[in-house]
């Protein structure tokens, strides 16, 4: 088999043939045979005919525009090595190396390709990155107060004997919902000026016990990051604008609530539990707080992971969940199961939980639990569905004798805008 020529060797024939004017000639000068400089000629013209950028000399006409680049410059010869006919092929120049925007990830790519299969235009699809979103909004939130909580005056009057628990369920901070479509208005303001006014109220109606706890039943958060999808289903959200940004208010709300509350009680346990909204979310608010506390003797923040919560108080055991997890009926023996000892040691035992957005109440096992109203407004999936009311309560017990009493403050629906 001929081993096949290379560029050079195609070259120096085509020079050879020009120079001496026939293959024949050519061979002898080059010390190979005539059908061989024929057949390297031949090699020579396909290549140039074929193209490269290299090729022919680009006529000063045929220069491309700014923003654009010649891809292939090909030409076709006669057998003098003369060119007869030139083709230059240009295209699109790339541009500058992309880089998502500050704050994004790139999600996905789509190409417009060639027959050749080569790139001539790009689309690319970014979405916020969750992370860089919650580290924003934790900055945010937390940027003014210098990384240390201020300290609130403690209360003159205090019961060792009571214990006063604040539920805090499904308050979906960050959902819009508009108000002709599912039957109230809901957005950030709205929720966080709804929170406070009914923790106020709640906080000026209760005893005042030494000990308080906010215990947040889960999905504090309508969304667990920027995707704005629930994580589990990935069923899409109706969110009230940028995620930093609700991070950010969410977080001064948590703030303003515990404030509320320590004001009233001397010592204060702060609990967001994880839901099926806000698994995540959940979580960085959780050591945010920690952190914002963390030299604040009279606010200690739970910080245990899981998907419960437990606390003893004399011969009251209580236990709270979100509830999307476990079965109301599965709860009152997860109390016995994870608190064995607290277990015996106890004759009112409760467990509370959210998810449901109403209020039921059951005796299981000698525990009663209960579930509570959502003070949020429905977003369209739920109003579609539900039609839940809108609550908040606080319950206070005595270390000895159990439940002693609670309040209400029920959230009247204003007309729709």
């Amino acid at each position: 088999m001929t081993a096949r020529s290379s560029d050079a060797d195609n070259a120096a024939a085509v020079a050879a043939y020009r120079e001496y004017g026939s293959y024949a000639k050519a061979g002898e000068a080059l010390g190979v045979t005539r059908s061989c400089v024929l057949r390297r000629c031949r090699r020579a013209r396909l290549n140039a005919y074929r193209g490269e950028v290299g090729g022919p000399p680009i006529p000063e006409i045929a220069v491309p525009p700014e923003g654009f680049e010649i891809v292939r410059n090909s030409g076709q010869y006669d057998d003098l090595g003369k060119l007869t006919r030139q083709f230059i092929q240009s295209r699109r120049a790339a541009g500058d190396e992309y880089e998502a925007p500050a704050g994004h990830v790139v999600k996905g790519e789509s190409a417009l390709l060639d027959a050749d299969g080569r790139v001539l235009a790009k689309w690319v699809k970014t979405r916020e990155g969750a992370g860089d979103g919650l580290i924003a909004g934790l900055k945010a939130a937390f940027a003014e107060f210098d990384g240390k909580a201020p300290v609130a005056p403690a209360p003159d009057e205090s019961d060792d004997d009571l214990l006063t628990v604040y539920p805090l369920p499904d308050l979906h901070f960050g959902m819009l919902a508009w108000g002709r479509e599912t039957g109230a208005d809901y957005d950030t303001k709205i929720a966080a000026a709804l929170a406070v006014d009914s923790v106020g109220a709640l906080v000026a109606q209760s005893r005042p016990s030494r000990k308080a706890i906010i215990l947040g039943l889960g999905d504090y958060w309508h969304a667990n990051d920027a995707k704005a999808i629930t994580p589990q289903s990935g069923n899409a959200l109706d969110v009230d604008g940028r995620w930093a940004r609700v991070f950010a208010a969410g977080a001064k709300l948590a703030v303003a609530l515990v404030d509320m509350v320590a004001r009233k009680h001397a010592e204060v346990e702060v609990a967001f539990l994880p839901g099926n909204h806000d698994p995540d979310s959940a979580m960085s608010l959780t050591v945010a707080l920690a952190l914002f506390y963390s030299s604040n003797e009279r606010i200690t923040v739970h910080q245990e992971p899981g998907i419960a919560w437990y606390h003893r108080f004399g011969r009251v055991l209580l236990g709270a969940t979100h509830g999307h997890t476990i079965r109301p009926a599965q709860m009152a023996i997860m109390l016995a199961a994870d608190r064995p000892e607290d277990w015996g040691m106890t004759e009112h035992r409760h467990f509370l939980y959210g998810h449901v957005h109403h209020e039921t109440a059951n005796e299981i096992g000698g525990v009663r639990v209960e579930s509570f109203s959502t003070p949020a407004a429905r977003d369209a999936w739920n109003a579609a569905r539900f039609r839940p009311g809108r609550a908040m309560s606080a319950i206070t017990f005595h270390r000895e004798h159990g439940e002693i009493g609670r309040h209400r403050v029920n959230i009247t629906t204003p007309r729709a805008s």
